[in-house]
């Protein structure tokens, strides 16, 4: 009789644990898809970022060769800078200039020149920024062509896309520059800021540039604005 009792309390204890923790594992189940629901909700930023920048780039390629072909100055198709003219290559070796206003110089800047320009520069357009992420520019904090040095570079120490196009530009030329990720930061982008294979887009503006040896005089802001 007492081994009958002894039984049936441990058996009420066991099943008295077992509905205490009932509830608790009934709560966490349902926590659960809760969780995984929220993961699901995160907004990823480059969605398909490899093939929507490879996707723009051979459409913009494209476009671009017929707007040429049918007569249109004001783009051109720029080959990278070190190969020869007479190399026929993919189109990821060339860079696509849109000429937004052209200057009064009559030279270009070399590979080994130096060279001030205002700029900007940015990615294609992504979940959070309808017109691309500006990544860099020359106006700090707000600043305008006004109020604002130009930066200055040597061009040897710029990404192939950004030398190619600024040794054809002449001073006071204002382009909209596309760079495929092949000249620019590649397969590895740079930091957090630039993903991989990201096509680049620059607004420059040549202001002036000096060649190797020569010194650079201290920049004396000038009345006129980027636009």
């Amino acid at each position: 009789m007492n081994m009958n009792k002894t039984s049936l309390a441990k058996a009420g204890a066991r099943w008295a644990r077992a509905l205490v923790a009932l509830p608790l594992f009934l709560f966490a189940f349902l926590l659960l898809p809760v969780s995984c629901s929220e993961e699901s909700d995160e907004v990823e930023e480059f969605p398909h970022w490899e093939k929507t920048n490879t996707d723009y780039w051979n459409n913009l390629y494209a476009e671009t060769s017929q707007r040429i072909a049918t007569g249109d100055t004001s783009w051109k198709i720029l080959k990278k800078w070190s190969l020869p003219d007479t190399l026929h290559t993919d189109n990821t070796q060339y860079v696509i200039v849109h000429v937004l206003n052209e200057g009064t110089g009559s030279g270009s800047p070399l590979y080994t020149d130096s060279v001030r320009v205002h700029y900007t520069g940015r990615l294609l357009p992504s979940t959070s920024y309808s017109d691309g992420y500006q990544f860099d520019t020359s106006f700090k904090n707000g600043a305008t062509a006004e109020t604002s040095a130009p930066a200055q570079f040597l061009v040897s120490q710029l990404t192939d896309g950004f030398a190619t196009a600024v040794q054809h530009m002449h001073i006071g030329d204002k382009w909209e520059v596309y760079v495929p990720s092949d000249l620019g930061y590649g397969d590895t982008g740079s930091g957090s800021v630039i993903p991989g294979h990201s096509v680049l887009i620059f607004n420059i503006q040549l202001v002036s540039y000096y060649r190797v040896g020569t010194d650079v005089p201290d920049f004396q802001a000038k009345p006129w604005r980027f636009e």
